[in-house]
């Protein structure tokens, strides 16, 4: 390995594809044999080759810290990240255990409250709920299963140990790149998935479409499923037009929907009006129904919780499910576990410190140059500080922030997540991943093999989201050989 991996360095951080000694782990060491083969010039080629073909299909997405909100192109590794499928199995388990739990807490909040009155979970937590929607209360979605689509990060440590950083419930998005970037991959490198067990990650829109069919509150040999989309502006639109495409599923914004007199929801389309059974609503509950929520959302459906709450019409994932997915919650996950599934949980929660803790708030305070500070309903990494890399002024910002308003955030270790090799010019360099695999919960679970592997593009940044520039890579789920 000393051409593309000549200087490579040897950092602190654990690296998916190579042992501390700079040796392929087993699961990357066809990969890594085969790159090395083909030399960095044909790979230079090839990811030429997959740039022009991100162009081409507009896979795109939108920085929105850049100066008007620019659409990009999707930035894409053609090298792989690779797990080995018994690694792979148990994360597997651990997502569906997370996800049960999580359901079985929204279900409760929003009827019986068990778990307030065991005193399992604070009750001031949930009062202080930014997402908490009173108007979901006694409603009981097919199934239990309040968030039919889940996509939850990953982190591996130094030691190996893989975390769950966050579950984001409401309206995760990011499946489509992964589904793209395993066709952009099987087109560049033929040859590998020949040589390599990999395992498939192309029937998620199948099982996307079934869980949603088995949702509807009609006995339909085919439901009419509608994908609600905010419009061509949305950052996701490429992937709501995917996912739609995909499933064969209306693309749908709201002023294409009515609901009647009787409460149905019906779809206007060129053959006339089509009543429909299942939404896969990527429109954030305070502009779902401006009859319920925000009064001047233009891109909901007036009547919409109506006719949910009379069973008319399933919406995935079910409004109100944002109360799951906050930072604070987050920290009582493997409680969740516990409590509802009597199990102890397989995969562990980063150690976090919750600041309406007095005491947790005083070691906040004292050691934010090692912390990382994250405000509880932010998503894409945005508002949060990385302490050991903070000017002194902004700690002292956040420090006020907390003071001013500390049931709004929550702090961790800074983790140095691990790495794997990226492709600059013409050799490989080390840059920090997460992981974001999609489970689903309906009539049954189902996990992605593998996920979205997304990446920090620039040296030594631990930022991976797409919103503030990184990008991504495939990531493969390899079998070994016994």
């Amino acid at each position: 390995m000393q051409k593309i991996l000549y200087a490579y360095p040897k950092g602190s951080s654990y690296d998916e594809l190579l042992t501390a000694a700079g040796k392929p782990r087993p699961v990357a060491r066809a990969v890594l044999e085969h790159f090395e083969k083909l030399g960095p010039e044909a790979l230079r080629q090839r990811q030429e080759t997959a740039d022009a073909g991100i162009r081409a299909m507009g896979i795109t997405f939108t920085v929105y810290s850049e100066a008007g909100n620019i659409d990009r192109s999707w930035p894409f590794d053609i090298v792989p990240r690779t797990m080995s499928a018994r690694e792979w199995a148990r994360i597997d388990a651990g997502l569906r255990q997370r996800l049960q739990a999580l359901n079985h807490f929204i279900d409760d909040i929003y009827n019986e409250q068990r778990i307030l009155t065991d005193g399992v979970f604070p009750r001031e937590i949930l009062e202080g709920s930014r997402n908490f929607r009173a108007a979901c209360r006694g409603v009981h979605p097919p199934f239990g299963a309040w968030a039919n689509i889940c996509g939850s990060d990953l982190v591996r440590d130094a030691d190996g140990t893989v975390y769950v950083l966050e579950d984001n419930l409401r309206v995760p998005s990011g499946v489509s790149y992964m589904l793209e970037n395993r066709e952009i991959m099987k087109r560049l490198f033929p040859e590998i998935f020949a040589l390599c067990s990999i395992l498939p990650v192309d029937d998620y829109p199948a099982q996307l479409a079934s869980m949603l069919g088995d949702l509807s509150p009609r006995a339909e040999d085919r439901p009419v499923i509608a994908v609600l989309t905010p419009g061509i502006y949305n950052s996701a639109y490429f992937e709501h037009s995917y996912l739609a495409q995909q499933m064969g599923a209306y693309l749908a914004e709201g002023t294409d929907f009515f609901v009647d007199s009787e409460d149905r929801v019906f779809l206007r389309t060129i053959s006339g009006l089509l009543q429909v059974d299942v939404i896969y609503r990527r429109v954030d509950d305070d502009f779902l129904d401006p009859e319920v929520f925000r009064d001047d959302s233009v891109i909901g459906v007036p009547g919409l919780m109506r006719a949910w709450k009379r069973g008319n019409v399933a919406i995935a994932n079910a409004p109100g499910t944002g109360v799951a997915d906050d930072k604070v919650v987050y920290a009582f996950v493997p409680d969740f576990i516990r409590y509802y599934l009597k199990e102890e949980p397989i995969l562990p929660n980063v150690p976090t410190y919750l600041c309406m803790r007095e005491t947790d708030r005083e070691y906040v305070l004292a050691h934010l140059d090692e912390l990382v500070v994250k405000p509880a309903n932010e998503s894409g990494g945005y508002g949060m500080l990385i302490g050991p890399r903070a000017s002194t002024e902004e700690r002292q910002r956040f420090a006020e922030r907390i003071c001013e308003d500390p049931r709004n955030y929550i702090a961790q270790p800074t983790l140095s997540l691990s790495t794997a090799p990226t492709l600059i010019g013409d050799h490989l360099e080390p840059r920090h991943l997460d992981l974001r695999p999609f489970i689903l919960q309906g009539k049954e679970s189902y996990v992605t093999t593998g996920g979205l592997t997304r990446v920090a593009m620039n040296a030594g940044s631990l930022v991976v989201n797409s919103s503030q520039g990184g990008g991504s890579k495939d990531t493969w789920i390899v079998e070994e050989d016994d």
